[in-house]
């Protein structure tokens, strides 16, 4: 496998596990917390679909698919589009309810689709080019898709908690 295959696979699994996780939820399971200041699964999946759809436009500098394909307002949250989720409140984690099971895995394949996309059109030495100079050590492309899977595996493994909770209820 090259490093473009790995990575490929990576993103593949955490949309294997979202749709998992998200399949045959209610819109009211999918708002679910646990108490008043836990994330629900539609944040969770919500936020880790935006920052993937974030973080690969920018390297790619590209319009982001939330807006590029209309998911803004198909999702009509209370929200500036420009959000990802970093540093929501528990007010704002509230706020994302009312969301189908269809709609976050539909911004999931699209949003994973032109991950896909972009992970095709950089090779092995693309890995080590700089994006961000502003960090020490600046960030390169490979460290940036790293991040990305890093934070999206773990915001997928919490969303699978939270699915084993409302079954157990």
């Amino acid at each position: 496998m090259n490093s473009s295959q790995v990575l490929t696979e990576a993103f593949g699994r955490i949309q294997e596990t979202v749709h998992d996780v998200c399949a045959g939820l209610t819109q009211d399971q999918l708002a679910y917390r646990p108490d008043g200041d836990a994330n629900s699964i539609a944040w969770l999946v919500w936020h880790l679909t935006r920052v993937q759809d974030d973080h690969l436009a920018d390297l790619e500098g590209t319009e982001q698919i939330w807006t590029s394909a209309d998911w803004a307002n198909r999702f009509a949250l209370p929200f500036d589009p420009t959000d990802t989720g970093f540093g929501h409140s528990s007010t704002d984690v509230g706020a994302v309810r009312g969301i189908s099971a269809e709609l976050l895995t539909g911004y999931l394949d699209d949003t994973v689709e032109q991950t896909r996309a972009i992970i095709g059109r950089h090779g092995d030495n693309d890995l080590d080019r700089i994006i961000d100079d502003s960090w020490d050590p600046p960030v390169t492309i490979g460290v940036r898709l790293v991040s990305v899977i890093s934070d999206d595996l773990q915001h997928a493994g919490q969303a699978a908690f939270l699915r084993g909770l409302i079954e157990r209820q």
